[in-house]
């Protein structure tokens, strides 16, 4: 079942900090938002793994605050891997998809939890499910903070969502441009000229 909240709910008043007036456009979602909603969705992941030992998976880098920050909340008795995925291309489009670190724990038999920071045109989870699935796991959840739905390519969703989020470019909160701005503790919008220079 996929659960999932409008992130058009950042309070009037809510201001990019003066560091990043020049580069950030506006908060799309703030730091308290985040952490209500992450504390939300692990009584939903907990209800529904019932408490069986659980793999969870994180896509690397992007995922680290957002893993960090779920996996607190989570009192299942769990294993973490991580599984490393980029993509190379020019600027804001996706290139090539490369595997760059593989997983290491068994997964036969288990369940598994696939964390990633946002779910847009699809085309990385797509390739790192059947991966999962052909190391025959008893199923397999995918949580994701962020879900850019007019951006989708392929047919991938999520069990659970933060937030669902219009296409705009986004960033903070482990979420990059040019490996830049990941440490932002809010979710916010990139002005365009930064990324179309």
């Amino acid at each position: 079942m996929k659960n999932s909240a409008p992130a058009s709910l950042v309070p009037v008043g809510t201001r990019v900090p003066p560091r990043w007036r020049k580069e950030v456009e506006r908060v799309l979602i703030t730091e308290q938002q985040i952490a209500r909603r992450i504390h939300a969705m692990s009584r939903d992941i907990e209800r529904d793994f019932r408490g069986r030992e659980t793999v969870v998976v994180s896509l690397l880098n992007g995922t680290v605050m957002f893993l960090a920050d779920l996996i607190r909340h989570l009192s299942l008795p769990l294993r973490l891997d991580f599984i490393g995925v980029s993509s190379y291309g020019a600027g804001t489009e996706s290139g090539e998809l490369v595997f760059t670190k593989e997983l290491r724990l068994d997964m036969r038999g288990r369940d598994v939890l696939l964390v990633d920071d946002i779910l847009d045109t699809g085309r990385t989870l797509s390739r790192v499910i059947p991966k999962l699935r052909a190391l025959k796991p008893r199923r397999i959840k995918m949580v994701v903070l962020l879900d850019k739905p007019e951006r989708r390519v392929e047919k991938v969703e999520a069990d659970y969502v933060g937030f669902t989020i219009p296409n705009v470019f986004v960033v903070g909160y482990g979420l990059d441009y040019a490996e830049k701005y990941r440490n932002l503790p809010f979710v916010g919008v990139l002005k365009p000229e930064i990324y179309q220079r």
